[in-house]
């Protein structure tokens, strides 16, 4: 019998986070991860030990996952939802991101470009009404965002950190960091990238 949802490993979290976020620094996977880089340090070494990850040294460098790591992940997190019988919960909640995502890119290309006598120009942000329009378009999607992200966090509670991720890049935003809304890493944009990419891979499902 399935039962009640539980957090992930520690180094699940820290193979799975590798798995959406991609190549990326120590810096970039304790954040993603909500971990403490020498917490999420400590589980990358052990996960190269076991053949995982793999790390790339220098200034460009970085972790990343092996072919192993790969499969690993895509095991455990397959175990992971069958047994917390998740699955027709994310699969509600991936049909509810489905409906958001087009609207999510329209909104980031219209933060990166504008229309000035009908041809498309780069915005370069000195307009604070018409940027002001767009996150307030932004602001009414993240609130329909949240019913996603709660159904999600009451599937499995690895989700949370999403909401809290994506809050945060739009408060960044609407304060006047305007990089949160799809230069930064750590930007809207990019966190609503990786969390379709965790949930194609929660459900085994290809990306196209």
């Amino acid at each position: 019998m399935p039962g009640s949802p539980q957090p992930p490993s520690t180094d699940l979290l820290v193979l799975h986070t590798l798995r959406c976020v991609g190549f990326a620094g120590l810096a970039r996977v304790a954040e993603a991860a909500g971990l403490s880089e020498s917490d999420a340090e400590s589980e990358l070494i052990d996960l190269a030990v076991a053949g995982l990850v793999t790390r790339l040294p220098g200034g460009f460098g970085g972790w990343g996952l092996t072919e192993a790591g790969r499969a690993a992940d895509a095991e455990r997190i397959a175990a992971e939802l069958d047994a917390a019988g998740a699955r027709a919960a994310v699969t509600a909640a991936y049909d509810g991101f489905l409906v958001l995502n087009p609207e999510l890119l329209d909104l980031c290309a219209a933060w990166q470009t504008r229309s000035a006598d009908g041809v498309a120009t780069l915005n370069d942000h000195t307009d604070p009404g018409y940027d002001a329009r767009v996150l307030d378009r932004l602001t009414d999607l993240h609130r329909r965002a949240e019913v996603v992200c709660g159904q999600l966090c009451a599937a499995l509670p690895r989700f949370r950190r999403y909401r809290t991720r994506l809050t945060h890049a739009l408060t960044r935003a609407r304060s006047g960091a305007t990089d949160f809304v799809t230069n930064d890493l750590a930007s809207y944009h990019v966190v609503w990238f990786q969390l379709h990419e965790d949930l194609l891979v929660t459900l085994g499902i290809p990306r196209r």
